[in-house]
């Protein structure tokens, strides 16, 4: 149940990351403030929204990096509760499958038939 949450959590983490990332401007867009573009009248203040949009993004990382390592953890050391089997070797047995109906049947070239292809 946990890891489910924490799964939801971490995809939702990811989104805003992508989404914050997305919205800041790249280091060419100080060009234009730079001449009056109306940094000054801006909702975050003279300084603009870059240190906001930093730490904000920053905060969402920190949390996507502590979501991934809970999940790499809960699923390395998670076994099945309801007698599932925790790898994929306990599912499958100890070896092939093979059923007892089908007749094995041995290769039939000899040394004759190899020798005779050319090379």
């Amino acid at each position: 149940m946990s890891f489910q949450i924490i799964l939801i959590i971490h995809v939702l983490l990811a989104l805003g990351l992508i989404a914050l990332i997305l919205m800041q401007h790249g280091k060419g867009a100080d060009a234009g403030a730079a001449f009056g573009a109306g940094a000054s009248g801006s909702v975050f203040g003279a300084r603009g929204a870059n240190s906001f949009m930093y730490k904000l993004t920053a905060g969402v990382a920190f949390g996507f990096f502590i979501t991934s390592l809970t999940l790499a953890y809960l699923a390395t050391n998670e076994t099945g509760s309801d007698n599932e089997p925790s790898s994929i070797m306990e599912s499958t047995g100890s070896g092939p499958i093979i059923p007892s109906d089908v007749p094995m049947i041995a290769p039939t070239a000899s040394e004759s038939d190899i020798s005779d292809i050319p090379e």
